[in-house]
């Protein structure tokens, strides 16, 4: 998963992307990167850490230009290699750089093509920098040395017939403007929003809109599945949809977990979502426990906490806090490697023992993917006193990797497939487990909807909505992303990252 943010506006824009980019590290923790446009030339740093640790004074101070766009990375294709931070520029046509959060899922089929046909070279691992050529490819091949919003339509147009999988790109193209287009099933979340200022209206695109709330932005509304936005040079805005046949797909699983509480994402409440998850939980244990004995819910910090205070008060049980979270550790299900998770975990949180002496515990996560996490939650709510350690998760059983760009685990990898919930209980050391019903967990987010008809739940039920994922697919997948192949690529030199105009870093 990634943050993406771009920004036409009346005066500098570094500032404003580095703002966005900070509400948005949630998104990815690994690699940040800006682009900057000013009278012809690209202003670029990015390299891998957190955004406050890899854009100094220095670095913003050359970063001028009324337009650009960000990125917050986590890896989901390539490596954790800064090469492969984002945006990724190209020279041809006019000077083009993108941002890209998603996954193609015919990535090798294009590469192949761009490099055999074309005569396009792809320097990194990374899909984006494949989209990006694919965009470049499209608008060159038009031919002409200026190009109106009706061109870059029909490039974007290209791409979509080309790229299939689900992704969310903002790109700046050199003398024109800023671009945002979001996949034909709206897997990928993407918003825009205004600001007035004294001269006209200033724009931002985004992944979540609590970016735009955090500048002063109202949000208009999200990008639609298959549909593009051009903010051109003089902050004109046009919008066109793109693709005639669209389905609106969003991902449950950003409501689930990646969003932030605060944002809004297709027109649905992410908090209020949450809150609709926990009452479901809360009828799922009076239906299947009646005579439960708990005496305390304790969320397991920080994305349960909205779903676990609702459970506790439709329970009628007391609500506490029981850990305490480090948060200058990482996520721990897309860490590499076994023994780093189990590390971090420790590292992660600590139990305040007197909120688990002699009592009946049900912990309350968001979800359950490896079951690294929760099996050694608790084992230290067990260390801290608790008689029984009940479990509950606010998502369903992770069954089937995710391909649309979020890097779960490999089937192999994932705790509950292949076994029942029983055994799953049985596995983390819990007395007992509860896991949301997937119906439950869509009638919880759709509530807020009720015009998105159905969602992208393929880590839930295995059925991938691009219709082009097969089991050679998910094997190549799973060579891609198994542990030992993310160690190696972790291990790999890190290279100093220098902008676009050779300037030091």
């Amino acid at each position: 998963m990634c943050g993406i943010v771009g920004v036409s506006a009346a005066s500098y824009v570094n500032q404003a992307i580095f703002d966005a980019l900070t509400v948005l590290q949630h998104r990815g923790q690994d690699a940040a990167g800006i682009v900057t446009c000013h009278e012809g030339r690209f202003f670029m740093r990015k390299d891998n850490g957190l955004v406050k640790d890899v854009f100094r004074t220095r670095h913003m101070k050359r970063m001028a230009g009324v337009v650009g766009i960000g990125h917050v990375r986590y890896p989901t294709a390539g490596s954790s290699h800064s090469a492969e931070a984002q945006p990724f520029y190209v020279n041809s046509p006019y000077g083009m750089a993108l941002a890209h959060n998603g996954n193609l899922t015919n990535a090798d089929a294009i590469k192949n093509h761009l490099f055999r046909t074309e005569l396009r070279h792809i320097n990194t691992h990374s899909d984006s920098e494949i989209l990006l050529n694919v965009f470049a490819h499209e608008l060159q091949q038009l031919s002409k040395l200026s190009v109106t919003p009706n061109d870059i339509f029909t490039a974007v147009e290209r791409v979509y017939a080309r790229c299939e999988g689900g992704y969310a790109v903002v790109s700046v193209i050199n003398g024109y403007g800023l671009v945002g287009f979001r996949d034909s099933n709206g897997i990928r979340p993407l918003v825009f929003g205004e600001r007035d200022v004294g001269n006209g209206k200033e724009y931002m695109i985004a992944s979540e809109s609590v970016a735009l709330d955090v500048l002063g932005f109202r949000l208009i509304r999200d990008v639609y599945p298959g549909e593009a936005i051009y903010i051109d040079q003089h902050r004109q805005l046009h919008t066109r949809q793109c693709v005639s046949k669209v389905a609106y797909t969003p991902c449950i699983f950003e409501y689930v977990y990646f969003a932030r509480p605060d944002s809004i994402l297709d027109d649905i409440s992410v908090y209020k979502s949450r809150i609709r998850m926990g009452q479901k939980l809360a009828d799922k244990i009076l239906l299947d426990h009646p005579d439960h004995d708990i005496d305390v819910v304790i969320p397991i910090p920080d994305t349960s906490r909205t779903a676990a205070l609702e459970l506790a008060t439709q329970l009628g049980v007391v609500y506490r806090e029981g850990f305490v979270k480090n948060r200058y550790i990482g996520r721990t299900f897309i860490m590499s490697g076994q023994t780093q998770r189990k590390r971090s975990i420790r590292q992660k949180l600590n139990a305040i023992d007197l909120e688990f002496v002699d009592k009946n515990v049900l912990l309350v996560d968001d979800s359950i993917v490896r079951g690294t996490t929760c099996k050694q939650i608790i084992e230290m709510a067990r260390d801290a006193g608790a008689k029984k350690v009940y479990f509950c998760s606010a998502a369903p059983a992770v069954r089937f990797p995710n391909v649309y760009g979020i890097d779960m685990p490999t089937k192999s990898e994932l705790i509950a497939h292949g076994q029942s919930d029983k055994e799953v209980g049985q596995q983390i050391g819990a007395d007992w487990l509860i896991y949301q019903a997937l119906n439950d967990l869509i009638e919880a987010v759709r509530a807020g909807n009720p015009n998105i008809e159905t969602f992208d739940c393929s880590v839930f039920d295995g059925k991938y909505l691009t219709g082009d994922i097969d089991e050679a697919y998910l094997n190549q997948l799973a060579m891609q992303r198994n542990d030992s192949v993310n160690l190696a690529h972790s291990d790999e030199r890190e290279s100093e990252v220098i902008d676009i105009h050779n300037e030091s870093a």
